[in-house]
Order: C-alpha cells, then structure tokens, then sequence
C-alpha cells in the first residue's frame, strides 16, 4: 500500500481532498456540472400573487419535502405572472431542488412526475442542466458528503442561509458515467421498495383511523355485538388520585406517542426537576394521566410504575374497563372533540382540570365488547408498527450503501 499524507492507499485508489477514491474518479466541483437558479432575496413574491389552485403555477417550499420525496398534494400556487416573470427557476423533472433557508436547510429531492407547471420559492435554489446522471447527482446531494459540507457553509444567525456561491464551490468524489448510472440504479431500486412500503404504511394508518372513528363510536359493530352503549360522565368511569411520598420511585414522563414512559427512555436531552420529588404524584401500570396544557386530548396511558409532577392529574378506573379500549379511545376524533366542547372556554396553556374532564360523556360499551375492540386496534397497530420498522430498517440499508457506493469502496460490475 502507499502512504500519502500518513494514509494509507489501497491499489486502485488515488488520494484526493475527500480522502482515497478509485484511480479511475475524479473530485469535480458542482459549479463544473451544473446551473444553480434561484429567487433573489426574500421579495419573490408577496402574499398578493397566492391564487388558488387552477390559477397559477406550484410554487415549492421546504413543505413540499417529505422523507426524500416531493409531496405536490399540499402545495402553495402563485399568479401565471409570477410564474413567467422567472423562467430560470421554472421546474421540469429532472431538476433537483435544495433548501438553502431556514431551520431545513439541506433538504434535498429530484424533481419527478411533477404534475402541473411548478417553480421555487425563496428559500429552495434549483439545480439544473445537469452533465451527469441526475440520479446519481441527488444521492450525492443527499448524502454526507456534500450535507457535512453544508453544515460547515452555512451561515447562522435568526435564518439560517446558504448561498448560492458556496453551494457552486462543493465537491464531490465522480466516476465515469457507466458506474454513475449504475450506482443510481442500485440506490433506485432500495428508494422504489421504500415508496411501495411507505405507501402500505399509509393505507394502513388510514384504515387504522377509519376503524377508530367507526369501532370505538359504536357506528360499526363488530359480529355477535348488539344493543344501545351507555354514555356516562367520564367521572362516573374514573377518579383522581393523589399519592404522594414515593420520591424514591422512578421518574416518568408523559408522551404524546408513547404515553407515560420513564425519563430515561427519552431522547436528547433530558431536563431533570431541582429540588425534592416528594410532592410528585405516584402513577401505577394502568392508570392514565391527564399531561398537556392544552386540550388536544391529553390523555396518555402508563404500563410503568412511577412518579410525576404534581401538575398531572392521575386517573384509576372504578369500573371494570379494558384499558387498551380507553387508551384508543383518548386518542380519538371523537374523544379530542367532546373534550373541546366540554371546556370551550379554556384559555389555550392551561392545564385540563379533573372538572372539565367529568364534563365528558364518553362511551361504556360491555367490557366484552370493549376487549373485542381493543383486539382489532391493537392488530392495526401491530401491522402499522411491522411497516414502519421495514421502513427504517431498508432506510438504513440505502444508508449503507450510500456511504460505500458513493465514495467507491464497494464497486458495482458495470455492463
């Protein structure tokens, strides 16, 4: 092996500014491929050139990108002026867009079935009149080596912003065309099996809400189930309880996807209460809490043993439930309105109180009945979750290849 700079170099490979890359690459400059457009400054349009949909052009925002993909479902459209008034920056498939402003700068996506006539907002440049495989190019965009580059350009302050010189001036490790087309083909095949499992994963979380819009209503019943529910105040069903002096127990958190969970499950940082615990309020597997200041539900459901601020308002059933039905329930459209109705008059940050909760009729189905529902949730979640781990985990496989793919550590048999 050679030696440059204390590296070491495998044969076939050759130093370079990015580290070793195969003798047969180059290093190029994305200002040396390609065209960088963009709006000038903040002023590309004003409120006044909005128009609704059918009278205008799509205009992208950081909005648009959505896990690596253009989303044009949701999409803001400016005036035909508008539009033509910028031909540089008017899109077709092929282009690739890049956020250069704000909190998402970085983001990144091929333009691709683009469905209408579409062009940029201020804060996304376009980048076009590639003279390279477009694919490849926006895996390259993507990926850490031209994002760290990013990250070390980007100038900070209340808006975060890149310009469109720095953004000429990144480079990138770039292989004959053969194996750029050959390496994007790859990457597509990983991105095609993602799109088809994503979109699974939609129809299952739609089906999931129709089934709790419908099964916990008591609109569907499911087979061998009969009969009027009863409605009972929610305080009829549950109470609130205060025990204290259990400092020594674990602290929990409340969260909105996971419920109740133990602080040390959390992610990121972790602020810990100064001060005693002992005026914290003991939570046992079962009981729910009433957790946010605000009344968008509210309710989360706890399989933990442990302490929580005496802000929180723990609830134990008095009747015989099942508990997984009221944990669906409290996640519901139905559940989120009546509670709205129920404190109207809540100021938005103040905290539910156990008043305005008892105010709620909700649902007392049989608890056989409850059981049965909570089954057919619960399948639905499981197949929800089987989805979204398959999601993540061919993710993490795209990831993989990227970082040896694009650098040239693994090469691919070129026809």
């Amino acid at each position: 092996m050679k030696k440059t700079d204390n590296k070491e170099i495998k044969p076939g490979f050759k130093p370079s500014p990015l580290g070793p890359i195969p003798s047969e690459w180059a290093v190029k400059r994305l200002g040396d491929i390609c065209q960088i457009k963009g709006r000038i400054g903040y002023r590309g349009y004003t409120i006044e050139d909005i128009v609704p949909k059918g009278e205008g052009a799509i205009t992208m925002s950081p909005s648009n990108f959505k896990n690596g993909y253009l989303d044009y479902s949701d999409s803001t459209y400016i005036s035909w002026f508008k539009y033509i008034e910028s031909p540089e920056i008017q899109l077709v498939n092929g282009d690739i867009l890049l956020v250069k402003t704000g909190s998402t700068y970085g983001k990144t996506a091929l333009v691709n079935n683009l469905p209408e006539k579409a062009t940029i907002n201020p804060q996304i440049v376009v980048i076009k009149n590639v003279k390279s495989d477009v694919k490849f190019l926006s895996y390259i965009i993507s990926d850490n080596i031209i994002q760290k580059q990013i990250s070390s350009a980007i100038v900070g302050g209340a808006i975060p912003t890149l310009s469109q010189e720095n953004i000429l001036n990144f480079i990138f490790p770039f292989p004959p065309l053969p194996e750029q087309c050959a390496i994007a083909a790859c990457l597509s095949n990983w991105d095609n099996a993602i799109i088809k499992v994503q979109a699974l994963l939609a129809q299952k979380e739609l089906r999931k809400k129709w089934l709790m819009q419908n099964l916990l209503t008591g609109k569907k019943r499911l087979k061998g189930f009969d009969g009027e529910w009863r409605k009972l105040g929610a305080g009829e069903i549950f109470k609130s309880i205060t025990i204290k002096g259990f400092e020594n127990e674990e602290l929990l958190s409340a969260t909105q996807d996971k419920g109740i969970i133990p602080r040390t499950m959390l992610e990121g940082r972790v602020t810990m209460p100064e001060g005693t615990t002992t005026g914290y309020k003991l939570v046992e597997s079962g009981d729910f809490v009433i957790s946010l200041r605000s009344f968008q539900g509210g309710l989360e459901y706890s399989y933990y043993r442990g302490i929580v601020s005496p802000a929180y308002i723990v609830l134990k059933p008095i009747k015989k439930i099942d508990d997984e039905f009221y944990k669906q329930y409290y996640k519901s459209y139905e559940f989120i309105g009546r509670l709205a109705t129920a404190v109207i008059g809540i100021r938005d940050g103040k905290q539910i109180s156990y008043d305005d909760y008892c105010l709620v009729k909700i649902p007392f189905p049989s608890f056989n009945e409850q059981t049965a529902i909570a089954n057919v949730l619960q399948i639905a979640d499981k197949e929800i979750q089987l989805l979204k781990t398959k999601v993540e985990k061919l993710k993490e496989q795209k990831k993989g290849l990227m970082q040896v793919l694009l650098t040239g550590k693994k090469r691919l048999t070129v026809k």
